[in-house]
């Protein structure tokens, strides 16, 4: 079994304080809108790998790049704001841990911040997003395990304000890459029990807060 600490939206101030210590994982898994020294904490005390996805709140981390262990922007050195270490999976396919995730961040435009899609716009990154992994399967006949969103998709768990509704386009990325779990964030329970709710044979999982969730074998491949 994979073991992974899984979290969105709001810290615990337990686990910040150094209760992580004393859980067990394989993996941490950030669904956004958490400061990226908290996820680079978790997985540091954990000494495990993170992945994760840009929130609405969360740091523009687009152009960067790697080059010889150093982190590039524009052609200059510049420090990277992400979690150390964290693996960002927005409009990629990672394989982190054994686990295969496809990740797709942000939320639904509403003002000028970063990290905020159009619908269309979050189509057409869906769309690219789709043919990597399915190049990924035909290359290696591995699935996505994984679709890690910040928001939910449109009608599944969202809500009616602008905020917080969901992508009309995860949808047809389910019904294409047929992943096992689709874990976001962005929705904020208060305290109310939220059901898990299906996309065929998708579970799409609200993981606001902390969770810690077990990947049976089957679903990872090493």
């Amino acid at each position: 079994m994979l073991r992974a600490l899984v979290v969105a939206d709001e810290v615990d101030e337990r686990l910040w304080a150094g209760a992580v210590r004393g859980c067990s994982a394989d993996l941490v898994i950030g669904a956004g809108d958490l400061p990226y020294a908290y996820l680079g904490f978790l997985a540091a005390a954990l000494d495990a790998p993170c992945v994760f996805v840009p929130g609405n709140h969360d740091a523009d981390l687009s152009g960067f790049t790697r080059y010889g262990g150093l982190s590039m922007k524009d052609g200059f050195p510049v420090s990277w704001p992400g979690p150390e270490g964290g693996v960002n999976a927005d409009g990629r396919v990672v394989d982190v841990a054994g686990l295969r995730v496809a990740g797709l961040g942000g939320s639904v435009r509403y003002n000028d911040g970063p990290n905020q899609w159009t619908q269309r716009q979050q189509a057409r990154r869906a769309r690219g997003l789709v043919r990597r992994a399915e190049r990924r399967r035909r290359r290696d006949g591995r699935g996505v395990d994984v679709l890690l969103t910040h928001a939910p998709p449109l009608g599944v768990g969202d809500r009616d304000d602008p905020p917080h509704r969901g992508f009309a386009c995860l949808h047809q990325v389910v019904a294409r890459l047929n992943p096992k779990w689709l874990l976001h964030g962005h929705i904020h329970p208060y305290g109310e029990d939220v059901p898990d709710r299906r996309m065929g044979e998708t579970v799409v999982r609200n993981v606001v807060g902390r969770h810690v969730m077990e990947f049976e074998r089957a679903d990872v491949t090493s």
